[in-house]
């Protein structure tokens, strides 16, 4: 089982970035699946859940309305449309999957991270 996380860098206040993630060894329809971040001096937190079928039940409140979880089952890769985004918003970016379909059961794969970088 492999997460591989890219899309990440810099982007000015505002701008868009669109993360990626691409599952190998399983396929997402088996397993729910976040994003996580964690900016630098703080602790992780929980940016968006999916379940296995697909549906997105968790935003952050720093995020909701701004980004967006979504997967392409073809190439078994999971995404993250990040659009307005703000200089609070940087932080490494990881993606991990969760022990069984439906998120809240623990996560027991992590992707490597990628870096957003929100500055000006």
């Amino acid at each position: 089982v492999q997460l591989q996380a890219s899309g990440g860098g810099l982007v000015q206040p505002g701008g868009s970035l669109r993360l990626s993630c691409a599952a190998s060894g399983f396929t997402l329809d088996r397993y729910a699946i976040g994003w996580f971040r964690q900016a630098p001096g703080k602790e992780r937190e929980g940016v968006s859940c999916m379940t296995s079928s697909g549906i997105v039940l968790y935003y952050a409140d720093t995020v909701k309305g701004r980004f967006t979880a979504s997967r392409d089952n073809a190439k078994n890769t999971l995404y993250l449309q990040m659009n307005s985004l703000k200089p609070e918003d940087t932080a490494v970016y990881y993606c991990a999957r969760d022990r069984l379909h439906v998120p809240g059961t623990g996560n027991d794969y992590w992707g490597q991270g990628t870096l957003v970088t929100v500055s000006s």
